[in-house]
């Protein structure tokens, strides 16, 4: 394993001990719930509709929101902050057109963030992490690039667009978009060996309308194109898609 994921954990617990999370009175944010269509896997091999929760909470140096987990700002310098964080990494199961492949475990991302903030409206980041807490050869290192903006739509309404360039080592890469001979054998699709890289480029555009002083209407939609190895596998080709959408809508309530 590269020394660089190797590090990752440990320099997590390092800023644990040495720098505690300074929190405010308590936390402040939105919290709700929605419904998502969305790929059920990173291939696309179909697509499902489910619940899911949002939250979108700060408490003092804390974040932890619905997509990006959850995030310690333990080093600011003006605009600038750094710190660890920990997200949830969904994985797969062998059902439907994935017949016959591997199970991949969900794990947890948890590595290193930088943020840079000039405006409360605009922000642009980097993150590099490991997947870790599965059996086997699955997990790697992930890493996203991207940035943010935040505007007014009218009196009530907010949009958000967000453009992310998502990174994945080629165990990574291997663990969802590999084929090995005897999943070949079960399924029909073809033998692949996957390589590391830039694995997609993600385009969002969220909106917000303001029903009350604490209720909200949410909703978002994305556009995924996936790249490099992971858009020549031979799951997506046979099976999913190299150009992904996802829809998702919610109410929140905030306080």
């Amino acid at each position: 394993m590269p020394l660089m994921p190797k590090l990752l954990p440990l320099t997590v617990l390092i800023a644990s001990i040495f720098c505690p999370p300074v929190f405010a009175d308590g936390p402040t944010g939105d919290v709700g719930g929605g419904v998502a269509f969305e790929a059920r896997d990173p291939t696309a091999s179909r697509y499902v509709a489910r619940p899911v929760p949002y939250f979108d909470l700060t408490w003092g140096d804390v974040d932890l929101a619905s997509d990006n987990g959850l995030a310690w700002h333990a080093l600011r310098n003006g605009a600038l902050s750094v710190g660890p964080y920990v997200n949830y990494l969904p994985g797969r199961s062998s059902e439907g057109p994935l017949n016959g492949m591997h199970d991949v475990h969900d794990m947890a991302d948890t590595g290193l963030f930088v943020e840079y903030a000039p405006q409360p409206w605009v922000r642009v980041f980097a993150r590099l992490g490991e997947a870790i807490g599965s059996a086997g050869k699955q997990g790697g290192t992930l890493g996203q690039v991207g940035g943010e903006l935040d505007y007014p739509l009218g009196d009530k309404a907010f949009g958000s667009t967000q453009l992310v360039a998502h990174y994945a080592d080629q165990r990574l890469t291997q663990t969802f978009f590999g084929v090995d001979r005897q999943e070949s054998q079960a399924t029909g699709i073809s033998a692949y060996h996957a390589s590391g890289g830039w694995q997609n480029v993600t385009l969002s555009q969220g909106g917000a309308y303001s029903l009350d002083d604490h209720w909200k209407l949410l909703g978002g939609v994305s556009w995924i194109h996936l790249t490099g190895s992971a858009a020549d596998s031979s799951i997506v080709g046979e099976k999913g898609h190299v150009n992904q959408g996802m829809v998702q809508t919610a109410v929140s309530y905030h306080f």
